[in-house]
């Protein structure tokens, strides 16, 4: 990764043409409510029904569980990075659309989120995409199937594009580029699931793996970015670690915790065992806002 900033956000776009629950379940419910807090019930639906946070429960058919991809979690699991590849090119069109009416190939919307390391989404994040036509070819020398855009306030992107080809060497992939304003650009590739390559290329990150479901004649997927972004967490953000809740003597406190006191917001700098007199305003090597 680096600290250049390829692109810079324009008024319009130039060519708009047009994860299985973890053992932890804390974990997906912080998400899940900021998540449903942001999109207000408007979050597409897994064909089970479920609301799709992460990525597939299997990597390539085998059945094995997979932890939800990427974990937002107080600073940890952020995406993880992947190799930029010999076919990306700067300067790419700034659309959300890669395709025409005409385009051959197997429909594909590809949407979700970018957060930061608080699970607060980011607005105005880069994200841009590269991949192969239906044949497996990367075009080098015009940007087919390449094109930048920028998440909304609520974080949220959506790319229109097909299902790219393969070629030999690497199962079906799509680049990506990411990056919150000002930060480090996160290099990376989403994979599909129940691909038979995903067991033989050797670049294939299960984390990375998007949720897909057939729709129609074409597929949707959707993946969430974590972004190596420092963030507060907001004022209503309701507590998550346990024990959580309103702070109150004899309890046991491990770090990271957070409580309400007060109607504020605190979070646990050390582990301790709490009682009178200690309440977080009083103990700032205790506790601390936010």
């Amino acid at each position: 990764m680096d600290n250049a900033t390829p692109h810079e956000p324009h008024a319009s776009d130039e060519a708009n043409t047009s994860d299985t629950a973890s053992a932890d379940p804390r974990r997906i419910s912080r998400k899940g409510l900021l998540k449903a807090a942001i999109v207000a019930g408007a979050a597409p639906l897994l064909a089970g029904g479920g609301v799709a946070l992460a990525r597939d429960a299997a990597s390539s058919g085998g059945g094995a569980l997979l932890a939800p991809t990427p974990q937002c979690d107080d600073g940890d699991d952020t995406t993880p990075p992947q190799m930029e590849g010999p076919y990306f090119k700067p300067n790419s069109p700034r659309r959300t659309s890669l395709v025409t009416s005409g385009t051959p190939g197997v429909p594909l919307t590809v949407s979700g989120y970018v957060f930061g390391r608080a699970c607060r989404p980011i607005s105005g994040a880069l994200l841009d995409f590269w991949q192969a036509d239906t044949n497996g070819s990367y075009d080098m020398a015009q940007y087919a199937f390449r094109g930048h855009q920028f998440t909304g306030a609520d974080g949220a992107f959506s790319l229109t594009t097909i299902v790219p080809g393969l070629y030999p060497g690497r199962t079906r992939h799509i680049h990506v580029k990411a990056q919150a304003p000002g930060g480090r650009i996160l290099t990376t590739q989403l994979y599909f699931p129940n691909e038979p390559r995903n067991n033989t290329d050797a670049l294939f990150d299960p984390e990375l793996l998007m949720n897909v479901r057939s729709v129609g004649n074409g597929r949707q997927g959707t993946f969430d970015f974590v972004l190596d972004v420092a963030q507060a967490p907001g004022p209503s953000d309701p507590p998550t670690d346990p024990p959580g809740g309103t702070w109150a003597p004899g309890t046991s406190y491990r770090a990271g915790d957070r409580v309400t006191y007060g109607g504020v917001a605190y979070r646990c700098r050390q582990a301790h065992q709490s009682m009178t007199g200690w309440e977080p305003p009083n103990v700032p090597a205790l506790w601390e806002r936010g």
